[in-house]
């Protein structure tokens, strides 16, 4: 298990919106290349997603459901099959126009494919530079976006 907090320089409703769009993903978590929505509606507890991810040059697939959803506030998402089973559950809480954005993450190199497996017991620790890695440019681009309205 992993943990990784960053303060955000936008409200909490701005920084759960590119949260909970998870199928826009790509444009900041590195390894995946895309996510398909599989239910029906709005993103909520529930949701099933398919992911498409690259790791060491493969491309791996996994379906991930939503876990918790608290609008504004609470997000994880749960990988229900597929190599590198993850957990990461992201809390937001409200600091004025700013957020701290709190990630609990844990994963496994469990179903790597060929020799990605010896990386197996290095997993978390490569995970979490690269969630780290991830949430840096998430920061980068809410921070950046024109405010709505």
């Amino acid at each position: 298990m992993f943990e990784i907090s960053i303060q955000i320089d936008r409200p909490a409703q701005t920084v759960f919106r590119y949260i909970e769009d998870i199928e826009s993903a790509p444009a900041w978590y590195s390894a995946v290349q895309s996510v398909t929505k599989l239910t029906a509606g709005p993103a909520g507890r529930g949701t099933r997603y398919a992911f498409s991810r690259e790791l060491g040059g493969q491309v791996l697939e996994n379906i991930v459901q939503v876990t918790e959803f608290e609008v504004d506030a609470l997000l994880t998402l749960l990988s229900l099959n597929g190599p590198t089973p993850f957990n990461y559950r992201f809390r937001l809480v409200p600091k004025g126009n700013k957020t701290h954005l709190h990630l609990e993450g844990s994963i496994t190199g469990r179903g790597l494919p060929g020799a990605m497996v010896l990386l197996a017991p290095l997993a978390s620790n490569f995970f979490e530079r690269g969630m780290r890695a991830n949430l840096l440019n998430l920061k980068r681009i809410v921070e950046t976006a024109r405010p709505a309205g």
